[in-house]
């Protein structure tokens, strides 16, 4: 049997990833860790005099608070063998808080989870969902990508896609760890039932229009949060550490994804697009709510998925598709194949 503890389970992703392993009957305890109260949807889960399921909140970008949980009788009790890590998402997402060292909260925090993990005496496998956008991006949309293939390590990259660069590495840099079995499984934009889109650089932070260079509109791989939730799971369950590339069978220009997101898309000549990009740098600000350039914001790709159906037995199985709300207008809805 497995105890599992889960981060960021109060947010969407997360709360699904939870919801999955609690019905895995090889999961004897999941351990939820979230920065707001326990979420509604878990009160069935939380009830009983021994629930399977047990939620804390904990700010996972502070170092105190992190070294107090992993040292207390929570956890210890609990005694956590496998530790699936969900990046923060969501609207909140792309409003980070400053860290001491310049560091990125996400970046914080994939550093603070790693470095407990492996001081853990009880901690033995540790599955991370990181990002497709690491991917250096060439002209086209013709970018097909493996796990082997060239990150995107340009010095002028965006500060939101090199956090997620920044977290690439921290993992990969443990995948061979004789101590720890690492497992990252990088993972494109994810669309949720109703419509909700996450981990998509382009359409983080809050609704409204964004802008992109004028001629281009990049195709963006897609993966269901109900597949995101079974991808970790099978993780979990595996033996093999490793990079897996996790996504369904469809894609979506960018301007399609963004206007049924509430957020579109608006194209700018080039030298406009990056007179304002320069003016957010020196300014600070963020003009329409999005990074102003970037090869994310030009060029897409694909992915290729064969590893993980290797060596962890996933396919995805969600389909994702218009479909009619109840006011008559189409979203983006996910459904089983």
């Amino acid at each position: 049997m497995t105890s599992v503890l889960v981060t960021h389970a109060d947010e969407p992703i997360g709360r699904r990833v939870v919801k999955t392993l609690f019905h895995d009957g090889d999961v004897d305890r999941i351990l939820a860790l979230g920065s707001g109260p326990a979420p509604h949807r878990f009160d069935a889960l939380l009830a009983g005099s021994e629930p399977r399921l047990r939620y804390i909140r904990v700010d996972l970008a502070k170092h105190r608070a992190m070294t107090d949980f992993f040292h207390s009788h929570s956890f210890r009790s609990a005694e956590i063998d496998a530790i699936v890590h969900i990046p923060h998402h969501g609207a909140a997402a792309a409003e980070h808080r400053p860290i001491p060292g310049g560091l990125s909260e996400r970046t914080a925090e994939a550093r603070l989870l790693l470095q407990n993990c492996l001081e853990s005496h009880s901690v033995r496998s540790l599955v991370a969902v990181g990002s497709a956008f690491v991917y250096r991006l060439t002209p086209g949309n013709a970018n097909n990508f493996a796990e082997d293939s060239e990150l995107d390590l340009d010095p002028d990259v965006s500060p939101e896609i090199r956090s997620w660069i920044d977290c690439d590495m921290i993992f990969h840099g443990e995948v061979h760890s004789d101590r720890l079995r690492v497992v990252l499984l990088r993972v494109p934009t994810v669309v949720a039932g109703g419509g909700y889109v996450y981990l998509n650089p382009s359409l983080a932070g809050r609704r409204g229009a964004r802008l992109r260079a004028l001629g281009f509109d990049p195709i963006c791989a897609l993966v269901s949060d109900t597949d995101v939730a079974r991808a970790v799971q099978a993780a979990v369950r595996a033996e093999h550490s490793g990079i897996y590339n996790v996504a369904g069978a469809e894609v979506v220009p960018l301007s399609v994804l963004a206007r049924w997101t509430g957020r579109p898309t608006v194209p700018v000549p080039g030298p406009l697009l990056r007179w304002i990009a320069a003016g957010e740098r020196a300014t600070g600000t963020d003009f329409a709510h999005a990074t102003a350039e970037g090869p994310h914001l030009r060029y897409g790709f694909t992915l290729e998925t064969h590893r993980a159906e290797r060596d962890l037995g996933f396919r995805s199985t969600y389909r994702i598709g218009l479909a009619r709300a109840g006011d008559g207008s189409f979203t983006l809805e996910t459904a089983s194949q």
